[in-house]
């Protein structure tokens, strides 16, 4: 398949109205199923907790799009039309728009309408069946008069009736086609290229897709806006997913969790546009990932036309690789399809392990596997196109995204190239290979497609979207009153990243009073800061929670960095930060290829669900032979986001292990010399401490007052004059310990490997001169 760029992205989804607030969602692991809201139907009305109960679902939790504004002139609707035109294509005039902005960077003069197509999955939209309920009004009539209901009333209460159904208009007939919301958008965008929907029911939108890319491919098009629409969570929706059934009866998706047992309905929008990869770089276009292979397939004969069957979606994942030109060996993600029923994810799952254990790869663990649904349901014709974008977003911000509700991984998922991701964790990857990731996305009838797709590694990579859990919101004025004035004036329905980056340009750091709160959201930013003010209009310096204020000249002084030794580490260490700012993961990925081995598969370890695994991954990153370099990454991560800020220290120092780092800081050692240093120090001790096993001890005491009652354990540091630490023979240390509390003094073993800055280790020293000889 010739390389596709994807050029825009746009999302409306449960939630979030863009897509960077889809991926603060993902990151975050929010949960946002919900009871089924009143605007869609009423409980009391339909809702039974027995499946077989007739006419109502068991179902009654979901995923819902919150209130979208929408201008109908700015789109050329009439406004008379609204009440005869479906959700789904006004939403997705507003979506095509979003798409269309993000691919020209704002200047739709660049979209060459003639060579510009428009294909959408979608289906039934929730008017139609409205309109089609209309036209029942003989069905009422007859059973009012089979009731005995005098004519004449009979036809009162059928108006009555029929009064809760918008009328008939010229508008309604393309109001209730699915093919009208692609039509829509080449009407109001002046677009000449193909314009069609396509139902392949939940696979709808992969359907879409891999037309738009055969567009592209033959040449009939130089851009595709393609994707998938879904907006229909009305009775009847929930209806055909509880009697087939597939509803989850506790109300939650699981996918892939021994807990799971169904789906829940979700609802949504998300758009591509793409181009040929070569024309995307001669245009100068921005670009957020590559697609690199389509596979499709169909079940063939079998058991029932709605069962998942795992030998016809291998044939689709194969035919995706095949189409790339690499094999599943190199994919480290995988979007699943994922809907929670039990027969679906493990049709899913054995398909997936089949094909990637064909690989010929035999290490554990390298895939990681996931699916949105647990946070936003099953969004139906749109799930293949939101499982895509969040794919997308994954390889553009290189980070593997969480799947929630999984507390014990299915029985199904044995151990093999798979793995449940239940945390965010930085994509870390040497230089091999790009980053891969790949998304399934199945149908009733038993229609199959598999995509996948690798980061883009050119020169014009499209903007981040901003991920980070809080924001830093900066307030400066001339005195305290206007500092409290404003910290006063904070609209809590602001979106916090824009307030937050308008209040940085805007501080002066130089002004007479100034004030620092690192926030969640606005709301409690807003809360926190009223319940300041009035202590900072006294204009006395202070803190409160995640507040800072100070008044007076500002007057910063000499800045000194100090780095810690070993003892400081702990797996996950640095996450956030290596998420966050590509400077940071840039020193990860260059860590693992620089001979070092798996270095960040023991920083950042795959989730574990039980608390034996778990020790095992904090023992495994506290030899000292992977404590080490760990610490120096994490130590080189963090110095070269600082310096991308420019903050420099005038001073540097370390303890143990972190001296090695402040010659680095200092300009002594260069990043790569440091890492391998770590590594051959650590061996090295790791080697030399190969005897009885040590540890070492942090005691509250002065060296005096601890040396009179340990006796001959050996004092490896004076820290302070209330603070040494013992290193030695974990036996020793134990005795210790007892002597020590029977004293009344306080210890805390210390997080080690070996009993270091003792004899134990002093055998080290040799190895580690011949390195640096």
């Amino acid at each position: 398949m010739i390389p596709v760029a994807v050029v825009g992205l746009s999302a409306l989804l449960p939630g979030s109205q863009d897509v960077g607030g889809f991926w603060r969602t993902v990151l975050s692991g929010r949960d946002l199923v919900t009871d089924v809201p009143r605007t869609h139907w009423l409980v009391e009305d339909y809702y039974d907790p027995d499946p077989a109960a007739p006419d109502k679902t068991y179902g009654r939790r979901g995923a819902f799009l919150g209130p979208v504004d929408f201008e109908p002139l700015a789109y050329g609707v009439p406004p008379v039309a609204l009440p005869a035109t479906d959700t789904t294509q006004l939403l997705s005039l507003v979506a095509a728009a979003k798409v269309l902005e993000d691919a020209t960077g704002g200047d739709l003069s660049r979209v060459d309408g003639e060579r510009t197509c428009v294909v959408l999955g979608a289906s039934v939209q929730e008017l139609y069946a409205t309109m089609t309920s209309r036209q029942q009004r003989p069905v009422w009539r007859a059973a009012l008069r089979e009731s005995g209901v005098p004519d004449e009333l009979a036809a009162a209460v059928c108006d009555r009736i029929a009064a809760y159904y918008p009328p008939w208009q010229d508008a309604t007939f393309p109001g209730v086609l699915s093919n009208v919301i692609s039509g829509r958008i080449a009407n109001r965008f002046d677009l000449h290229g193909t314009n069609h929907t396509t139902d392949a029911a939940c696979a709808s939108s992969f359907a879409a897709l891999s037309t738009a890319v055969n567009e592209l491919a033959l040449g009939q098009a130089d851009l595709a806006i393609t994707g998938g629409v879904d907006t229909l969570n009305d009775i009847s929706m929930y209806m055909c997913f509880s009697k087939t059934p597939a509803l989850s009866p506790t109300g939650d998706c699981r996918p892939f969790s021994a807990a799971a047992d169904g789906t829940v309905l979700g609802e949504g929008l998300a758009m591509f546009a793409l181009k040929r990869l070569a024309d995307a770089e001669r245009d100068g276009d921005r670009v957020y990932a590559v697609l690199r292979g389509i596979g499709t397939s169909s079940d063939g004969r079998g058991g029932a036309v709605y069962a998942p069957v795992a030998a016809g979606q291998e044939r689709a994942l194969r035919r995706a690789y095949a189409a790339a030109g690499y094999g599943p060996d190199t994919v480290e993600l995988v979007e699943a399809h994922g809907t929670g029923t039990r027969a679906g994810d493990a049709a899913e799952y054995a398909a997936l392990r089949s094909v990637f254990t064909a690989s010929g790869r035999t290490d554990p663990d390298w895939c990681a596997l996931g699916s949105v649904k647990s946070q936003i349901g099953h969004t139906k014709c749109a799930a293949g196109a939101v499982g895509l974008l969040k794919a997308v977003l994954a390889l553009h911000h290189k980070v593997l995204p969480p799947t929630i509700k999984v507390d014990r991984p299915a029985p199904a998922l044995e151990a093999g190239p798979l793995y449940l991701n239940t945390v965010a964790r930085p994509w870390v990857r040497a230089a091999d290979h790009p980053r891969r990731a790949s998304v399934s996305s199945f149908g009733f009838g038993g229609t199959n497609f598999h995509v996948t797709a690798e980061e883009y590694a050119g020169s014009n990579p499209a903007a981040r979207s901003r991920g980070a859990a809080t924001e830093l919101v900066l307030f400066s004025a001339p005195d305290a009153a206007g500092l409290a004035a404003a910290v006063r004036a904070v609209d809590p329905d602001r979106a916090l990243a824009e307030l937050a980056r308008t209040s940085q340009l805007a501080f002066d750091p130089a002004a007479g009073a100034r004030l620092a709160a690192v926030a969640t959201d606005t709301g409690s930013l807003a809360a926190d800061l009223a319940a300041v003010a009035g202590e900072v209009a006294t204009g006395r310096s202070g803190t409160a929670a995640s507040v800072w204020w100070e008044t007076g000249p500002a007057e910063p002084g000499a800045l000194a960095f100090l780095f810690p030794g070993q003892g400081s580490q702990y797996p996950g260490m640095g996450a956030a930060v290596a998420m966050e700012f590509p400077a940071a993961r840039a020193v990860w990925d260059r860590a693992d290829g620089i001979g070092l081995g798996p270095l960040s598969r023991v920083v950042f370890p795959v989730p574990a669900f039980d608390d034996a695994t778990r020790e095992a991954q904090r023992v495994a990153l506290t030899a000292t032979e992977w404590a080490q370099p760990a610490l120096g990454a994490a130590a080189l991560a963090l110095l070269a986001v600082l310096d991308r800020l420019g903050v420099r220290p005038g001073a540097v120092a370390g303890h143990s292990f972190g001296e090695l780092v402040a010659l680095h800081a200092a300009g002594a050692l260069d990043a790569d010399t440091l890492l391998r240093l770590a590594r051959c120090r650590g061996e090295a001790m790791r080697d030399a401490a190969a005897g009885p096993p040590g540890g070492m001890l942090a005691v509250v005491g002065s060296a005096a007052d601890v040396r009179g009652v340990v006796g001959a354990v050996p004092l490896a540091n004076d820290n302070s004059p209330r603070q040494v630490v013992l290193s030695g023979p974990v036996d020793d240390l134990a005795v210790a310990r007892e002597r020590l509390a029977a004293a009344g003094i306080a210890s805390t073993p210390l997080r080690t490997a070996a009993a270091f800055h003792s004899p134990a280790v002093a055998a080290a020293g040799a190895a580690l001169a011949g390195f640096l000889a």
